[in-house]
């Protein structure tokens, strides 16, 4: 009885010892100590998210604000100014939503195009052996980056572009062209029966081209022989469907602008509000541009340039053939981030009231439905989705200059 007495509390101080030897041993290995604080860390984020769309939904009850998507079916009654496609105040907000996805598209499109080519003159530019061209480089660059874009966008606008002349005194080029504080008026084509063979013809020059490239790469490889890709591919491009225009009977023909009254009829107007924000989308990001393949062009080692020298090549050659290729590696991943910024940076439209996505849909259309959370979900999904395209295309892009060791 003794013995038993005696081992009883003995017995449980050392299994309240075990327990607590084996806690302790659980909390100190990382492995499970990683798993708690996971766990915690998803259980705060589902708790803030629960709260946030639990207090939303109050919110929205209390002042009879309707939730879902049906406001998209519902008349938008007001006009838009400018529409790659067909809008009138009966279409749906659906339809605005069309409109500005759209609009904001050509405008992002346009202002890529442009500033990569003025990005990458500027950037050669500050390099170049002429004083003058390195010393007008280097101040483009200074000075455009450092002014915030709203007011180049604004200066465009209103100091650039408002001032033009009226209708009536318009800058005219080739006598068909028209410039003016309102837009740019130029000829309007017309397809008729026949003309959907030339945009198939041009589709497919497009690819004979890309396929061009392909085996002039490979040939080059194999043999060391260059093969005129630039000038076949400009002729497959412009030759073919210019072949097939005449061919088909001539199924495109313009409208041209006329002056009537106090404005042209006919042609279509170019509203100054696109052009203003392209041209400074366009001049803001080539500054970016313009440093960025300055440092690609440092990068590539001078023993290149001299080896090419040394071979007998031309600078002009040695700098498109051995610099640029190789400085490409290093300036696309942060030439798809000027790209996205710029995509992005397109909303600062609503300043200048073009009809952007931001300006129309998550503007004008938001203030009549009332239905934020649904309207800025969808505008944000949006600039999401076409964030994600701009990163697939350029990456896919990355990886086919990548070098490829055989």
């Amino acid at each position: 009885m003794s013995s038993e007495g005696s081992s009883g509390p003995s017995t449980a101080t050392s299994a309240v010892g075990r327990k607590k030897g084996s806690i302790s041993a659980f909390l100190n290995n990382s492995y499970y100590r990683g798993i708690i604080f996971q766990a915690l860390t998803i259980a705060l984020i589902v708790g803030f998210v629960w709260w946030v769309v639990g207090n939303t939904v109050t919110n929205l009850a209390e002042r009879n604000i309707a939730s879902g998507f049906g406001f998209l079916n519902s008349t938008a009654g007001f006009s838009i100014n400018f529409s790659l496609i067909e809008y009138s105040e009966e279409s749906t907000h659906g339809r605005v939503l069309l409109v500005g996805l759209l609009n904001t598209i050509l405008c992002a499109a346009l202002s890529i195009f442009f500033a990569t080519i003025i990005g990458f003159v500027v950037g050669v530019g500050r390099l170049s052996s002429n004083w003058l061209v390195r010393k007008l480089s280097a101040a483009y660059v200074e000075i455009v980056r450092n002014v915030p874009l709203l007011l180049i966008i604004l200066f465009v606008y209103i100091a650039v572009l408002q001032v033009l002349p009226s209708p009536r005194n318009s800058f005219s080029l080739f006598g068909d062209f028209f410039w003016n504080n309102r837009g740019l008026v130029t000829p309007q084509p017309v397809f008729e029966s026949g003309s959907g063979l030339i945009f198939f013809v041009f589709i497919a020059a497009l690819v004979m081209s890309f396929f061009v490239r392909m085996w002039a790469r490979k040939r080059q490889m194999e043999t060391g022989a260059q093969f005129p890709v630039f000038y076949t591919a400009l002729g497959l491009i412009i030759g073919l469907p210019v072949i097939t225009y005449f061919l088909a009977g001539q199924p495109i023909s313009f409208v041209f602008p006329e002056l009537k009254g106090f404005n042209f009829v006919g042609g279509i107007n170019i509203v100054n509000e696109l052009l203003a924000l392209v041209i400074a989308l366009s001049m803001y990001t080539a500054s970016y541009i313009a440093e960025i393949v300055r440092a690609g062009i440092l990068s590539v080692s001078h023993g290149q340039t001299e080896a090419a020298y040394s071979l007998g090549l031309s600078p002009g050659k040695t700098t498109r053939l051995i610099v640029i290729p190789q400085a490409m590696r290093l300036i696309i991943p942060p030439l798809t981030s000027q790209y996205l910024n710029l995509t992005k940076n397109s909303s600062l439209a609503a300043a200048i009231a073009y009809p952007e996505l931001v300006s129309v849909f998550a503007g004008t259309s938001l203030n009549q439905v009332g239905q934020a959370v649904e309207v800025l979900s969808i505008t944000m999904a949006i600039y999401l989705s076409l964030s994600l395209l701009t990163s697939l295309l350029m990456n896919w892009y990355n990886a086919s200059m990548a070098l490829k060791e055989r």
